[in-house]
């Protein structure tokens, strides 16, 4: 039986489980990405309802057999801890590059300079005003840790938000050919939400 303890990790998805459990969707720094099982962790008297929530540095244990392992704790990493909540604005960002980890990552398959950057990022939509920059950066890491990098791209260059215009058709391109034809639902919904400000404006 496998039993790792206070790893960190983020929580990318949770769906429900039975009548009180969830299954947590985790991006871990020296396991990967996975799954783990938990009973009672829902509802307001859930002792872990408030820690395991998305875009907080976690220290995650759990135990078991298989690819679906139990999990037996976890708290918000105390160096790491955030001061103030993710604004608003930020949340469908966020959301994207959970997105995106969930749908170019394999299971199991340890990414520890993809989880550094996936930290910068969630910091930076946490604390700094450029938001393109963070994700079209972010993109471009991706890619890079993926093996899809775009030669000769520079980092520099994200620091201009005329070169970030000029960037974002070529990353998204590289980006479709790694989805393979997949839609990412957090770039729908965006979508949908630009078309109805402007349909409202008009």
């Amino acid at each position: 039986m496998q039993r790792v303890e206070h790893t960190r990790a983020f929580l990318l998805h949770q769906r429900a489980w039975g009548d009180s459990g969830r299954i947590f969707e985790l991006f871990s720094r020296e396991h990967g990405r996975l799954s783990v099982f938990a009973q009672g962790v829902r509802g307001s008297n859930a002792k872990l309802a408030g820690v395991l929530q998305p875009f907080l540095p976690l220290l995650v244990s759990w135990a078991g057999r298989g690819d679906s392992p139990r999990l037996t704790g976890a708290e918000v990493q105390a160096a790491a801890a955030p001061h103030g909540s993710l604004p608003q604005a930020h949340l469908m960002p966020a959301w994207y590059l959970n997105e995106l980890v969930m749908s170019l990552t394999a299971r199991h398959d340890p990414q520890p300079e993809l989880f550094d950057h996936y930290a910068v990022a969630i910091h930076e939509l946490r604390t700094a005003p450029g938001l393109m920059r963070t994700l079209r950066l972010f993109e471009k890491r991706l890619l890079d840790v993926l093996g899809y990098g775009i030669t000769g791209l520079a980092e520099e260059r994200f620091d201009s938000p005329e070169e970030l215009e000029r960037l974002r058709p070529q990353l998204r391109q590289a980006l479709a050919g790694c989805l393979e034809g997949r839609t990412l639902r957090t770039r729908a919904v965006a979508q949908s939400l630009k078309d109805f400000e402007r349909a409202h404006r008009e």
